[in-house]
């Protein structure tokens, strides 16, 4: 290791990085010429998550680009990813709502290929970043509301990691979310459903028949989601994987 690496580490430690090595590491490999090293390092000192600091954020083995202030996919999210995958044909009509990076939808379509993608996000910084990683169509505005009515009744498959922080819960979350993404990815209202409520009531309208709606949510949450999806006349089921600390909701359109 270098003094210049030695120095990094050392800033990194002191300031309670627990993978200092790792992140000193890419942060050395992102210093390119006009990026400075000590900018980069004084910006993840001082709490900014990795991910914004590289500008780009490794979700299922491909990396994204991640402005500043735009939420950071997490691991967990790789078995919404997962889920989608399985029901998705190539042809198929796949919507990522609430797409932040459009790191899900980008995901699905490079596992499956062919598929005809769509994304829509209501902040305009994670819709220039989802325009860099997605393959399809990206739109600004308020979930279905920005969607072009030609895909009406058109969707197989609508994933969507909707924020679902309740929002007094907002206050408890690691530093590098609550004070560095934005607030319209992570609050989800009182109990923290609010958004996926809106998602799911929605759905049916926007779904093939036989089409899917899969939701991610928390492991506390899925038995409030899961009623949401079937009030919305979806026949649901709830998937989890224990070693991602990942739960969806799946449900489908019954023709």
């Amino acid at each position: 290791m270098t003094g210049v690496a030695e120095t990094v580490v050392a800033r990194l430690r002191a300031a309670g990085c627990v993978f200092a090595e790792e992140e000193a590491a890419l942060l050395l490999e992102a210093a390119g010429p006009g990026r400075a090293l000590d900018d980069l390092v004084a910006r993840r000192v001082v709490g900014e998550p990795l991910e914004q600091v590289l500008g780009w954020a490794e979700f299922c083995g491909m990396r994204f680009v991640v402005e500043p202030g735009v939420f950071v996919p997490r691991r967990r999210t790789e078995l919404l990813v997962r889920e989608a995958a399985a029901l998705v044909a190539p042809g198929s009509v796949v919507l990522d709502l609430c797409c932040g990076t459009g790191a899900v939808g980008a995901a699905v379509a490079a596992a499956v290929g062919g598929v005809q993608l769509h994304a829509a996000d209501v902040d305009p910084a994670a819709v220039r970043c989802a325009r860099r990683n997605a393959a399809g169509a990206v739109y600004e505005g308020d979930l279905y509301a920005a969607l072009p009515d030609l895909l009406r009744g058109r969707v197989d498959v609508l994933v969507a990691n909707a924020p679902y922080v309740p929002t007094d819960a907002i206050a408890l979350m690691p530093p590098e979310a609550r004070d560095h993404e934005a607030r319209a990815a992570l609050d989800g209202g009182v109990d923290g459903l609010d958004v996926q409520r809106r998602v799911t009531a929605g759905a049916p309208d926007w779904l093939a028949p036989g089409g899917s709606l899969l939701i991610e949510t928390s492991r506390r949450q899925a038995p409030e989601t899961l009623a949401a999806f079937t009030r919305a006349g979806l026949t649901a089921r709830v998937a989890e994987d224990e070693e991602l600390a990942g739960t969806v909701v799946v449900g489908t359109l019954v023709p």
